[in-house]
């Protein structure tokens, strides 16, 4: 009898720790090019991406999480724009200089996430451009990281093949994801959180105890203000990457952002991930449906990211979505975004 009590209570304890729920995991990119009648290339894959790790000492950008919407006044000035997010915070951008590109998201005047991906002077010690052995080297990056938030214990889990794309290490009370470029080796972007908003989007497979948090259900109005901001983010960051790799920039074309984004809503609501749509057909179908004039066009889409940054971030590391995004013979760009669904139109101009 005593042994079928410690029995039960066993179980009892392996059921209240141990609840595992993988959200936003499974995260889908997919590209193709074509002309007006000839489709160039097609890829299809799922990436999973993740990482870990911790260290005590915070420097740079940072030190910005926590403090006050005045702070960030006091140091970057009005932003050029502000975008709605999808996880209760505000992105206040600054754009105005590529080589300095920053995001401070803010929720009730408080800084709970920040990211980068021009090469800022303070942001040590993840200055753009480091190598992927270098912070490894420094931080050591682990394939797991608890996060203790309030009454709950959360760890996230890292897949071995994620480590080289994007690890999530610890800085204090900080959480930092690394979004590396796996094929020049180098530091692309940065990504920092507060355990908040961490637990929120939840980006990687997750095993916890205690309440799941979750943001705040966004109207449907409120959800096209998330999706325009996005879409401005989204060729910020590809015109950044490019200008990289010394290419020009792709220009905003409205006509072509009225295709993509058609195809995203489409995607979600037919519940398919294609650049073949059932009804609509193929790119050079619906752009020319869409009256846009074209002589080389090219598709990047994405779902189930938690934002258009980590989009991006994906699309670079794969490599047809590489192609499609750092192509010379482009010159115009359309975004489309519908909820977490994103598609890249890509044109040359006659």
């Amino acid at each position: 009898m005593r042994g079928l009590i410690i029995l039960l209570f066993l179980a009892f304890c392996l059921y209240l720790f141990v609840n595992v729920e993988p959200q936003q995991i499974e995260q889908l990119i997919s590209n193709e090019t074509n002309d007006k009648v000839e489709m160039v290339n097609e890829e299809e894959q799922t990436v999973i991406q993740s990482k870990v790790q911790s260290s005590n000492t915070r420097a740079g950008l940072s030190t910005f999480i926590g403090k006050t919407a005045d702070d960030v006044i006091e140091n970057f000035g009005e932003p050029n724009r502000k975008d709605l997010s999808a996880y209760d915070y505000e992105w206040w951008i600054y754009n105005q200089d590529p080589e300095n590109y920053v995001q401070i998201g803010v929720e009730k005047g408080v800084v709970v996430t920040a990211f980068t991906t021009g090469t800022v002077n303070d942001n040590l010690p993840f200055q753009i451009g480091r190598t992927y052995e270098d912070l490894d080297e420094e931080f050591s990056f682990a394939d797991s990281v608890t996060v203790m938030y309030e009454e709950g214990s959360y760890r996230f889990q890292i897949k071995e093949e994620e480590l080289s794309t994007r690890p999530l290490i610890s800085v204090g009370d900080v959480f930092v994801q690394l979004y590396f470029d796996d094929v020049e080796n180098t530091l692309s972007s940065v990504r920092y959180l507060n355990a908040e908003t961490l637990l929120k989007q939840r980006p990687y497979e997750l095993v916890y105890r205690g309440p799941l948090l979750e943001p705040k259900e966004l109207s449907e109005e409120e959800w096209a203000i998330v999706e325009e901001g996005t879409a401005k983010q989204i060729i910020d960051h590809t015109n950044i990457i490019r200008n990289r790799f010394n290419l020009a920039s792709v220009e905003w074309n409205e006509d072509t952002s009225a295709v993509a984004y058609l195809h995203s809503k489409d995607m979600k609501e037919g519940n398919y991930f294609s650049h073949t749509s059932p009804s609509a057909g193929s790119l050079s179908d619906r752009l020319m449906e869409g009256d846009v004039s074209f002589r080389y066009a090219g598709e990047n889409i994405a779902a189930k990211y938690v934002d258009g940054i980590a989009a991006v971030e994906g699309w670079l590391n794969s490599e047809g979505h590489r192609k499609t995004m750092l192509n010379e013979r482009f010159t115009h760009l359309g975004v489309g975004v519908y909820e977490k669904y994103y598609t890249q139109n890509f044109i040359e101009t006659w």
